[in-house]
């Protein structure tokens, strides 16, 4: 299923806050300059690089003049997670050049999430069940996270080397990660609690028609 760009804008608006009934003009401004710098960037067909293979946040070229863009349900999660890591700090043309490189493996997985039955997914007596010690708070059974790990430290007056990234389900996939490439920091983002919020959101939302103010 495809939504208008005004549908995705609420629907993550009220992500952030339910109370919202239009989406603040500062978060239509992130929101467009991600899509503005996505689509500046470009991309190459068939190159082995993920980052210049794969847009961000669109699944074609743009269209012509006067066409409307729909997005995918994913691409607006692929949002949604890049305001999360610009609210964290991260500049926007990081989270672009991110959502790109983990394209493939976080779309397989959001599509994955969202066959995943909500009852059982957040089923508080097995989500308590499931905890371990030293393990980080979760709010479903089955998380997943989008992992960023850095593997040494930078002087202040330097510019932040870009961390590594992985899609991992779970906190084994994250551990392991995390000795692979010998991380020494890690940011991770938990993302199969918010495809189903957004999901819930999208279906509630409806299209704006063309020449409505």
């Amino acid at each position: 299923m495809s939504y208008k760009r005004n549908q995705v804008e609420l629907a993550i608006a009220r992500i952030f806050s339910a109370n919202f009934r239009e989406p603040p003009s500062e978060l239509r401004t992130r929101i467009k300059r991600l899509l503005e710098l996505d689509r500046a960037i470009g991309r190459k067909r068939g190159s082995k690089d993920a980052e210049k293979a794969n847009f961000a946040f669109f699944s074609d070229e743009a269209p012509g003049t006067g066409a409307d863009i729909l997005f995918s349900e994913y691409e607006a999660f692929a949002l949604l997670t890049a305001l999360r890591m610009m609210a964290h700090g991260w500049p926007q043309g990081f989270a672009v050049s991110i959502m790109r490189r983990v394209r493939l493996d976080l779309e397989k997985e959001h599509a994955r999430i969202l066959r995943q039955d909500p009852a059982k997914l957040f089923d508080w007596r097995a989500i308590r069940a499931r905890a371990r010690p030293g393990d980080i708070a979760v709010d479903n059974t089955d998380p997943v996270f989008l992992t960023l790990a850095s593997k040494a430290q930078h002087p202040p007056d330097k510019v932040r080397p870009s961390p590594m990234s992985a899609v991992c389900r779970g906190f084994d996939q994250v551990n392991k990660f995390s000795r692979d490439v010998g991380a020494l920091s890690m940011t991770m983002f938990e993302v199969a609690t918010l495809v189903h919020r957004l999901h819930q959101e999208l279906m509630q939302t409806e299209p704006r028609r063309r020449g409505r103010g």
